[in-house]
């Protein structure tokens, strides 16, 4: 398109405004070049000489399209820099000032007669003139206006980067905060539970030596970030040479229950050493430790085994009933009715007296281990299966082999206990008489 010559102001903002909208330019830009076109001129319109404007589509190397509006104005001392423009631009010696404004998909080539054509005559350039007057004052404060707005947008957009960009680092700051602080509670409650298991097993007793029996034992809580519990387990060997085991499941979970389990362990552990009769001796335990804790509950079996003859004796507080793998591979549980401790009138109602005979395998566990599915009955049905697939294995490998093939589906998470007793070759059985080879 070539150049048209522009006399007036009006006429050239007129022009601009005709690009602006044949090549549906945003807003914002049409905005900034009318402006700029503006000010570029009108140092040279002041001075009486006339301005010329050309636009025209040029295509980038990259293939973009671009429409290129250039003013013709002449060197001008008055005119402003065409860095400080609203639209900086390119400018030349000779006074020449270029736009270039990409066009996005959907902006088109302008209709014909975009600029519109000079003024022949000098009259109708005067006519021209005095209508402009009228209204240039009012043109220029918009202007004014325009450009304090334009430059309130430029501010506030900056603003928004700046926002954004400190948006962006404060939320990777805090979502490596809030890593670490996974992390470091991750760590706690590993170390937590750390703790509690080595002050657990502490407590717990290690299986003692005894000859003609192998003892082992399995443990595990139904939390374990939390794995202090209410299952507990006592063993030890009385002056008579009968080894005392005591199972007890204390009601919850957690430290309570802990120190529930361990006060009646403890209990239990002093009448034994003391004689009392193996009856007694759940009914005494609860007579001792209901004054000091009204609210406690728990259930209690009690087993002991004369190494030697293989002589079982068997008390019960409302415990699950032990488990008794004989060496031919038949099972059958020995049962013996009881109420707990905490329970209306406390105590075994008779002791079960049996016989474990060389390479019989005892059971002794909590609930936990047969209730995982809610169904004690069919928990029960499994552990004798369990068991007796288990019953050939090394003892220590027993209770954790019965609790795994047990626990493979858990409907109802419980603290575990699985003891296992086996009755094995007494060394003194052996021993040949005196005089004998």
């Amino acid at each position: 398109m070539s150049p048209h010559t522009f006399h007036t102001l009006p006429s050239l903002r007129r022009a601009v405004r005709g690009i602006c909208q044949a090549h549906r330019l945003p807003s914002h830009n049409g905005a900034r070049l009318l402006l700029s076109v503006a000010r570029m001129a009108t140092a040279a319109l002041d001075a009486g000489g006339p301005v010329r404007l050309e636009a025209v589509e040029r295509t980038a190397a990259g293939g973009q399209t671009l429409l290129a509006v250039t003013l013709h104005a002449g060197p001008a001392a008055a005119a402003p820099s065409p860095a400080d423009l609203p639209l900086p631009g390119q400018t030349t010696p000779e006074g020449t000032v270029a736009w270039h404004l990409p066009l996005t998909e959907g902006e088109g080539p302008p209709p014909s007669a975009v600029l519109p054509a000079p003024r022949g005559a000098a009259s109708a350039r005067i006519r021209e003139v005095a209508a402009a007057e009228a209204y240039e004052a009012e043109i220029a404060a918009l202007e004014s206006d325009l450009a304090v707005a334009l430059s309130r947008v430029d501010t506030l957009s900056t603003e928004l980067h700046r926002l954004k960009d400190e948006l962006a680092e404060t939320n990777s700051g805090v979502l490596a905060l809030y890593v670490q602080l996974e992390e470091r509670d991750e760590q706690l409650r590993r170390a937590h539970g750390q703790i509690l298991r080595e002050l657990e097993d502490a407590l717990r007793p290690p299986p003692i030596t005894v000859g003609g029996m192998e003892l082992a034992v399995h443990y595990a809580p139904a939390d374990t970030d939390a794995p202090t519990g209410g299952d507990f387990y006592d063993w030890l060997l009385l002056p008579d040479g009968t080894v005392h085991i005591t199972v007890v499941d204390a009601l919850g979970h957690g430290v309570r229950s802990t120190r529930s389990a361990l006060n009646v362990t403890h209990a239990v552990r002093t009448l034994a050493l003391e004689g009392h009769p193996l009856e007694s001796i759940v009914a005494r335990t609860h007579d001792i430790l209901a004054p000091f804790d009204p609210d406690i509950m728990a259930t209690v079996l009690l087993a002991r085994i004369h190494p030697e003859t293989g002589a079982l004796r068997l008390a019960n507080g409302s415990h699950p009933p032990a488990l008794v793998v004989r060496a031919d591979g038949s099972a059958g549980y020995l049962e013996v009715r009881g109420r707990g401790i905490g329970f209306p009138l406390p105590g075994s109602e008779s002791v079960l007296e049996d016989t474990l005979h060389e390479g019989d395998l005892l059971m002794l566990y909590t609930d936990g281990l047969t209730e995982s599915r809610r169904d004690p009955i069919e928990g029960e049905a499994r552990l004798v299966k369990t068991a007796q697939a288990h019953a050939g294995r090394p003892v220590r490998e027993i209770p954790g082999a019965v609790a795994e093939d047990m626990h493979t589906v858990i409907l109802h998470p419980d603290d575990t206990l699985a003891l296992a007793v086996r009755r094995t070759q007494n060394p003194q059985a052996r021993r040949p008489l005196a005089g004998q080879p």
